[in-house]
């Protein structure tokens, strides 16, 4: 077509043309994104209302898109929707249905946007929703670590390095020292939802529009903190993925630590942890056992987990600017630690929550006098004596054991230790962990309703 030809205007009444390729199936991602239909319904109606704004639809026109949205939101919620597999994917398969149930005015709700910057907007709407699932999971383990802690706080424990023991602690300062952990992790995915909260709706395919669009007010809508700064970043970037997807990893990592422990506190060898079904079952042909099965799963769930963060930096490894078909394959690993990490939260909040700490062998190991053995060099080294002597010293047996000299060792000598963050000064540690976890749920607070303010807009009545 030359430059002095005018463009062909297509009837209103021309239906919308999804090529189907012999290869569909191949290309198709609505088994994995029709997980992402309720994000998608939301940015669509957040769309269709700007385009009012602007002039590019009348009013009827947007009553009409926003109410076929919602029909078709309500039939997807109990189950009654029909997905076409050969319509590709979450979005096609919405625009197609809004198309068919109120006419070629469903045409016009793709209008100032691309399939690029629609999945980027979905996605981060699912992260936010994802994130208040998490951290409500993670937020109830925290609570049952501290209550245990407070249960737990003089009970006597002996603290391990290498897997010896170590040093005298309490069983709830150890428990803590998983809260804190925890607690860095939570913080994680907070400080990830933040930087999401960026709307990429407006960007188009990488170039943003000619038409006269107002990409502030989507965002907005949408409880974003602002729209993006670059078209083609705005399209291209799954950093929120990536850091979600590693929270998770580093989150998988720290609860399997805990599983490691209870594995551990549940044997014979231990025997920290009295016997109980919620650890797990029993053998199939020795009927003496019971098996710690549920945190041998949270340590193997974590490999999942890992897997699924090694799969999504592969594939964004060396992609071009912008848009490439490679970020279709985000979704699958994203979505599966998200349903790992839940599940896993899950089952070891039950085991946290109705285990039975068996505190006389507890307090029979922290017996073990070698746990005093750097008390008693400390004790050498208020007499004066260079910490290098003292400790070759209690270390060859020349010096006793007895941080008091020639006093009976103390009853509870992980008190001695009251420096900041130690055993002795649990009381201020709880006070702080409890102040942390009301600050935690206020943050979780104000995400859900985020969440719950998109969730009106597809459920809103009328137009």
């Amino acid at each position: 077509m030359s430059g002095s030809e005018p463009m062909p205007v297509p009837s209103a009444a021309d239906p919308p043309r999804y090529v189907r390729t012999p290869t569909i199936r191949f290309l198709a991602s609505i088994d994995v994104d029709r997980a992402l239909a309720r994000a998608d319904l939301a940015g669509s109606i957040a769309h269709a209302e700007m385009l009012e704004r602007v002039g590019l639809l009348t009013a009827d026109e947007r009553a009409a898109i926003v109410g076929g949205l919602r029909s078709i939101g309500r039939e997807i919620a109990e189950g009654t929707f029909a997905w076409e597999p050969d319509l590709e994917d979450v979005h096609t398969n919405i625009e197609v249905a809004l198309t068919r149930r109120i006419g070629p005015i469903g045409g016009k709700l793709h209008t100032a946007r691309s399939r690029n910057d629609q999945i980027a907007l979905d996605e981060r709407l699912y992260l936010r929703a994802a994130v208040r699932d998490l951290a409500g999971a993670l937020l109830r383990i925290e609570e049952i670590l501290l209550r245990r802690s407070v249960e737990e706080a003089r009970t006597a424990f002996a603290g391990y390095t290498h897997l010896q023991r170590a040093q005298p602690i309490t069983l709830g300062h150890h428990l803590l020292a998983h809260f804190w952990r925890l607690d860095r992790d939570l913080d994680r995915l907070y400080a990830t939802a933040r930087r999401a909260n960026v709307s990429p709706l407006g960007a188009g395919a990488l170039a943003g529009s000619t038409l006269p669009i107002d990409p502030t007010g989507p965002a907005a809508r949408l409880g974003f903190d602002r729209p993006f700064e670059n078209s083609v970043d705005a399209v291209s970037d799954r950093d929120p993925f990536a850091e979600l997807v590693f929270d998770l990893a580093l989150l998988a990592v720290h609860l399997s630590s805990i599983g490691e422990e209870l594995v551990l506190w549940s044997s014979a060898e231990f025997g920290f942890i009295r016997p109980t079904p919620v650890l797990g079952g029993g053998s199939s042909l020795m009927p003496q056992k019971q098996n710690p099965d549920v945190p041998e799963l949270v340590r193997a769930r974590a490999a999942r987990v890992v897997g699924d963060l090694v799969a999504l930096l592969t594939m964004l490894k060396g992609l071009p600017l912008a848009y490439d078909r490679d970020l279709q394959e985000d979704k699958g690993p994203t979505f599966r630690a998200v349903a790992t990490t839940l599940e896993t939260l899950g089952a070891l909040a039950a085991v946290l929550d109705g285990i039975e700490f068996d505190r006389e062998r507890i307090r029979a190991a922290a017996r073990d006098p070698q746990l005093l053995a750097t008390d008693a060099a400390e004790a050498l080294v208020t007499r004066g004596v260079p910490f290098r002597r003292a400790h070759e010293a209690v270390g060859s047996g020349t010096a006793e054991v007895d941080p008091a000299g020639r006093a009976p060792i103390p009853v509870e000598p992980f008190a001695r230790r009251s420096s900041p963050g130690a055993p002795g000064a649990i009381d201020a540690q709880i006070a702080l962990a409890r102040t942390r976890l009301a600050s935690r749920a206020e943050s979780l607070s104000s995400i859900a309703r985020l969440v719950a303010a998109v969730d009106e807009l597809v459920e809103e009545k009328g137009t």
